[in-house]
């Protein structure tokens, strides 16, 4: 089993994805803004581990014990990313990481005409800047265990629309951010998923600020995004899913 680190735990994809992996039996190592969503968020899914299958069967071969799940949480704001050394100086973060999954984001849409520097600055803190500083900062963590990186990005990297220029830029950025440390990092795998409207709480927001009612069924499920990435981090070591994009059918 291995240990994985998520950031944005407590949002939509974040949590399916925490989900699906404890489910495998992998350590969490979970991060968000929140302390108290974090430890709800951990309490649940100790209680789902406690009552997972900790036993392996195979036919002819001695049953063995499944250990249960580690669990951490670390309260990380990356709308600060000064600040994220220090955050992780105070936790207990494994020595070897087998891989990080970058689910955290924010977006809040406007015509470039009505976007300050600070809402500019908000996105690209969160969205990128952070995303780099916690990338850099975990480094060795991955390299000991040649783990993979999985920048959860978004359609909007792909292709701007109206009124989100400051998202779409903070999410071409992150491509490459991608693709940079993939060239740089041979011994890592790296791997950009790109989701369509997904039903989270971000879309929600989305829909309220383009003046349209929310409806989950219209959305992919976090749940459905988590499968692919999952998929991706579970590829043989010969290969790697480089990118992936996920639409609402």
């Amino acid at each position: 089993m291995g240990t994985y680190l998520i950031t944005g735990a407590t949002g939509g994809i974040g949590t399916a994805v925490a989900e699906l992996l404890r489910e495998r039996g992998h350590d969490l190592v979970l991060t968000a803004r929140s302390a108290e969503r974090l430890d709800a968020l951990a309490a649940r899914l100790r209680t789902g581990a406690a009552h997972a299958a900790t036993q392996v069967f195979n036919p002819g071969a001695a049953t063995a014990p499944r250990p249960t799940p580690r669990i951490t949480t670390i309260p990380v704001d990356l709308t600060e990313p000064l600040r994220i050394e220090a955050s992780l100086g105070m936790a207990d973060v494994p020595a070897r990481l087998d891989g990080v999954v970058h689910a955290a984001g924010m977006v809040h849409l406007a015509p470039v005409s009505d976007l300050g520097a600070d809402e500019w600055i908000e996105h690209l803190s969160v969205n990128l800047v952070s995303v780099a500083e916690l990338t850099r900062l975990l480094l060795p963590a991955l390299r000991a265990a040649e783990g993979h990186v999985v920048f959860v990005n978004s359609t909007a990297g792909l292709r701007a629309n109206p009124e989100w220029s400051a998202y779409a830029a903070s999410k071409f950025g992150l491509r490459a951010l991608a693709d940079s440390l993939r060239a740089e990092e041979r011994s890592l795998r790296v791997t950009t998923v790109y989701p369509g409207r997904t039903a989270t709480e971000m879309q929600r927001k989305v829909r309220a600020e383009e003046g349209h009612p929310y409806a989950e069924d219209d959305f992919a499920a976090p749940a459905t995004v988590a499968r692919v990435l999952v998929s991706a981090l579970e590829t043989p070591r010969d290969a790697v899913v480089s990118e992936v994009t996920v639409r609402p059918n």
